[in-house]
Parts: C-alpha cells; sequence; structure tokens
C-alpha cells in the first residue's frame, strides 16, 4: 500500500508501469475509488465478443493458424473456388 498527494488538478500519479494504460475509475462511495486496469473494444468488434460462436471460430483459426494448419491459397489458381463463394 502507498500513500499519495493529489496535486492541484486533483491527479495522482500511479507509476511507470501503468502508463499508458486505460483504467476504469470507480466510485465506491465519498472516501473510495477503485482504479481497474481495462481493455477498450471498439464498438464495432464488440458484436465478436458478444457471439459465443463466432468467437469460438476466430478461436479455432487462431490455434490452427499458430499450429501451421493452413491452406495454400493462389487467387489466380483458386478463381473458380472464389466464384462458387460468391454464388
Amino acid at each position: 500500500m502507498a500513500t499519495k498527494t493529489a496535486d492541484s488538478k486533483g491527479r495522482i500519479a500511479l507509476g511507470p508501469k501503468f502508463a499508458n494504460k486505460t483504467f476504469i475509475i470507480k466510485e465506491v462511495d465519498a472516501t473510495e475509488f477503485r482504479v481497474i486496469v481495462a481493455a477498450v473494444i471498439p464498438e464495432r468488434e464488440m458484436w465478436l465478443h458478444k457471439n459465443e460462436e463466432a468467437m469460438a471460430m476466430v478461436q479455432r483459426g487462431l490455434r490452427q493458424a499458430a499450429a501451421g494448419d493452413v491452406v495454400a491459397f493462389d487467387p489466380h489458381e483458386d478463381d473458380p473456388l472464389l466464384e462458387e463463394i460468391d454464388d
């Protein structure tokens, strides 16, 4: 635990360990605040985090890619496949 004093603008320095991070500041009551390190998800990507099936598919694909389980793709050779997908 540490004691810090706020400056004239009400700021408290947390130190370099927390530099460039995003936080949620929750006011518990008039004398207590909770500082929570947070990650921000762009609104246009939020659907993926709410859709369990889609997220599972993305995670499976990432695991496959990390394991080198990928399919070679040549847009010139695979043009008929592209046409099939567009149908």
